[in-house]
């Protein structure tokens, strides 16, 4: 294989990282990291589940956004208040949250160090997993 080609993969490789690691799938929102662990189709024709940590540095806030499908958090570290359908929700490590497909939310990380999640989407299979609020 050429050089040129081995580059172009390469590009191509890291795009595809990075757009998986990335809150939007499309680009971050500064402070939020999404590290995907996981993907599978489920038995339900059309639907995949996706597992990820979700972490956001002190202060920082994951602004209005919407999943095509359901999201399940677990949170694993630091303090979080999350806002679902305007409604505020606090939650601190071994908490739990189910946030219903389409429904709008935020997250904000009210402690002083990193608050992580651990977030289980069950979503509709080749759409994005974050839709931005308008």
């Amino acid at each position: 294989m050429s050089v040129k080609i081995m580059g172009a993969i390469a590009a191509a490789l890291l795009l595809i990282a990075g757009d998986r690691a990335s809150p939007q799938g499309q680009g971050a929102w500064p402070g939020v990291t999404r590290l995907d662990l996981q993907r599978h189709d489920l038995s339900t024709p059309g639907r995949e589940a996706v597992q990820a940590t979700i972490t956001i540095a002190p202060g920082v806030t994951a602004p209005d956004h919407s999943h095509p499908g359901e999201e399940i958090i677990y949170v694993l570290q630091g303090s979080f208040e999350y806002r679902v359908a305007g409604k505020p929700i606090r939650l601190q490590p071994g908490g739990v949250l189910f946030i219903p497909a389409g429904t709008i939310h935020s997250a904000k990380n009210i402690g002083e160090g990193n608050a992580v999640e651990l977030a289980t989407y069950v979503v509709e299979k080749g759409r994005p997993l974050v839709v931005p609020a308008r």
